[in-house]
């Protein structure tokens, strides 16, 4: 059986066969711990792979791990060392993590990961990497598993799988390379989303007053002087409570206007999944008091406490009675707010004011008497545009990334059929 996409022009097909009729051996310490070999892990020195750090198409370097000086490394591993792009595998918690090694560095094959060493006249390891992360694989690998919750395969399982893969080395090693183009565009786009969300931190730590001071450690260019401190009333135009929808009987409909519940509020944007409608004709006294304006913040304070999110959009929706709707003066910065808002959540300043016991909320008369510190508006709008900056940054890469793994998902459905 062919697949929907073939790389080799000239097509010599594909055929099914044995897992291990291309495996010339299969490297596996499983069982294997320092202490019977009369040794004990160390904080530096030879990585141990393991299934806490061999993850789906990578290795993770910074995941807890265990190290082995020379002597463990020699003892342990004898003369199988592991060469870069040698496939490893995870047997079990989790079963099927698959990743090759990144390097010319020696590692230690540790507990609950095997290694595979392939028979290269019949099957590239690039290829072997890419079929074996494919769900049909998977499949068929957990079907043949065995245990309850945590699922393993052992040795005899992976003697009676069957995998379709081109005879042509040359298409092998096409779909492989494909696979690890890819693999290296998500590695790149993870890590830049990783350091860009550990900007965010520093500077969200760095860029506002430590408690009792009224200048931060670091400062935008051109601005100076301190800081003032205020309630966040002093700020605050006007805030409602959303429809109360039990009091009012509200009667949803299966279109209209949404209708958002502090749920919908989630890191800092708004999802619209799963929400409820109401006709408009119905309910349009609603609108004038009960729809957000750009510009605005919503902010969850019954039952869901913290979340908040700055309306960016006209897109047309109400709110129920769980969120805040608060508009925000014109001598102060909404975005500069709504950051305010998500630092006081961090650092858990709503648990101190928060009541109620079947149900948690937090007054709004609460909310208006905290004290903030703030600066000018004209440095506020450039903080806000700097962290919005950020936001979007980080909001990129992941819309990249998922579309990377959407096509990655694609391809592999389309190639192992």
């Amino acid at each position: 059986m062919k697949p929907k996409i073939i790389f080799s022009e000239e097509k010599k097909g594909w055929i099914k066969r044995s897992l291990l009729s291309n495996i010339e051996k299969i490297i596996d310490y499983r069982g294997r711990t320092p202490k019977k070999l009369g040794l004990s892990w160390n904080d530096t020195g030879y990585l141990a792979l393991s299934a806490l750090n061999v993850k789906n198409g990578y290795i993770d370097f910074n995941a807890d791990a265990n190290y082995g000086d020379q002597e463990l490394y020699d003892r342990w591993m004898g003369d199988n060392h592991l060469h870069k792009g040698q496939v490893v595998f995870t047997t079990e918690a989790p079963m099927g993590n698959v990743a090759q090694i990144p390097n010319d560095d020696l590692y230690i094959l540790s507990q609950r990961t095997i290694a595979f060493e392939v028979k290269h006249d019949l099957i590239r390891e690039d290829f072997l990497a890419t079929l074996l992360r494919s769900q049909k694989i998977f499949n068929e690998l957990t079907s043949l598993s065995s245990g309850g919750t945590a699922k393993g395969v052992s040795q005899k399982s992976l003697s009676n799988l069957k995998v379709c893969l081109p005879t042509s080395l040359d298409e092998q090693s096409a779909i492989g390379s494909l696979f690890r183009t890819l693999d290296d565009l998500l590695t790149s786009y993870k890590d830049n989303l990783a350091n860009y969300r550990s900007l965010k931190s520093t500077m969200l730590s760095k860029m506002f007053p430590k408690a009792g001071q009224t200048v931060p450690e670091i400062r935008l260019d051109g601005f100076e002087g301190e800081w003032k401190f205020i309630k966040l009333a002093e700020a605050i135009l006007e805030a409602y409570q959303g429809i109360n929808t039990a009091s009012d009987k509200v009667e949803y409909s299966i279109s209209g206007i949404p209708i958002l519940q502090a749920k919908h509020i989630t890191n800092g944007q708004i999802n619209y999944r799963d929400t409820r409608y109401l006709d408009m004709e119905i309910y349009e006294h609603y609108i004038s008091k009960y729809m957000p304006k750009k510009g605005e913040i919503l902010f969850a304070n019954i039952g869901t406490i913290g979340p908040s999110v700055l309306v960016d959009s006209d897109k047309m929706f109400l709110i129920a009675w769980n969120i805040l709707k608060i508009s925000i003066k014109d001598n102060y910065s909404p975005v500069f707010i709504k950051i305010i808002l998500s630092l006081l959540d961090s650092k858990h300043i709503f648990e101190r004011i928060t009541t109620g016991n079947a149900t948690k909320f937090i007054n709004k008369d609460e909310i208006m008497d905290i004290r903030i510190s703030v600066p000018s508006l004209e440095e506020q709008q450039a903080i806000g545009a700097y962290f919005s900056n950020l936001d979007n940054l980080i909001a990129a890469h992941q819309e990249k990334i998922m579309q990377l793994e959407t096509l990655k998902k694609k391809l592999l459905q389309d190639m192992f059929i």
